[in-house]
């Protein structure tokens, strides 16, 4: 096989060759660049959307920060794992969501057509934002294959501001989606939160409650409320300290370490995860890709978390 520039010679979906972290032609982790879903467990895309977030502009720019910052966890075996996640799982980048800037008000059937369509072709969705209002949508899609989902929420807002009727809002999201039935409040958990908001129901793990418990904490209280029930996995960047995640368009203070989310995230193994989001990293106020890397990371470890799944149950490795 040749090297190099694999995000479009790559033949096959599975296995890991030859690139340049500091050169080449960029998709996530280096996979197949395709909108061909034949075969494909997971696609991964991008919503380069930041219309709805109430201070620092710049998510829109996120999913290309992610791409970049992801080049080092492609070429070598997955830690603390030990294995090569893309022997157990498809995995291709299926490229952004085309959205028209002149056209706000198209976002919400956009978003929800363009993950319709990757769920309709078999795949589930690793997606990376984008701010967090992107999740609304995608949420309605994903309902409409499993039915209401518990959520699964790292941040450091619960974004249960009231509602309003077509309002483009990062801030009121949940709100919507505990009315329209897309999610069930009571098993939910909400990670990381240190803000104030209205009460919708969910369970909340707040960041001085992480910090005095720990990850182990937090893994078995997600398995106490969720459940074998399906569940998404949604994680704004902000839900990570500023010292850890300046890249962001509402930083607030005291929040988890990097150490101490992904310590939670390899714990949800035995969930019943339906997809993914990762949103609101901001590269223009990043520094040393410091958030971008954070989020690559979490992405990866959702894969991994996936393909280890496969492994434990005795499936053949390819490529």
């Amino acid at each position: 096989m040749h090297s190099g520039d694999q995000a479009f010679r790559k033949a096959s979906l599975y296995g890991r060759a030859a690139d340049m972290t500091y050169g080449g032609a960029l998709s996530y982790l280096r996979r197949k660049y395709t909108r061909d879903l034949t075969g494909v467990d997971v696609a991964v895309t991008g919503i380069p959307f930041d219309n709805a977030t109430s201070n620092r502009p710049g998510a829109r720019f996120g999913p290309r920060a992610v791409r970049e910052a992801s080049t080092q966890l492609a070429e070598l075996p997955a830690f603390p794992w030990g294995f090569d996640p893309f022997r157990y799982l498809a995995v291709s980048d299926y490229g952004d969501c085309f959205l028209d800037f002149g056209h706000p008000e198209t976002v919400v059937e956009a978003v929800q057509d363009h993950a319709a369509g990757i769920l309709a072709g078999g795949a589930s969705m690793l997606t990376f934002g984008g701010d967090h209002f992107v999740t609304y949508p995608l949420l309605r899609a994903h309902v409409d294959v499993h039915g209401p989902l518990s959520l699964i929420h790292f941040d450091a807002h619960p974004d249960t501001w009231p509602d309003e009727p077509g309002r483009l809002d990062h801030g009121s999201m949940f709100t919507r989606a505990v009315k329209e039935g897309l999610v069930d409040p009571e098993r939910s958990v909400q990670i990381g939160i240190r803000t104030h908001s209205q009460p919708r129901g969910f369970t909340v793990l707040d960041a001085p409650w992480v910090h005095a418990n720990g990850p182990q904490a937090v893994i078995e209280t997600i398995a106490d409320v969720v459940g074998d029930h399906k569940a998404y996995l949604t994680f704004d960047i902000d839900c990570l300290d500023p010292a850890y995640a300046p890249g962001t368009g509402t930083p607030v203070a005291g929040g988890l370490t990097s150490a101490q989310a992904l310590a939670i995230l390899r714990g949800l193994g035995d969930r019943n995860l339906v997809g993914m989001d990762v949103v609101e990293v901001a590269p223009a106020y990043d520094h040393a890709e410091i958030t971008a890397i954070a989020a690559a990371t979490l992405g990866h470890d959702y894969l991994c978390l996936l393909a280890d799944r496969r492994r434990a149950a005795g499936e053949t490795p390819k490529g």
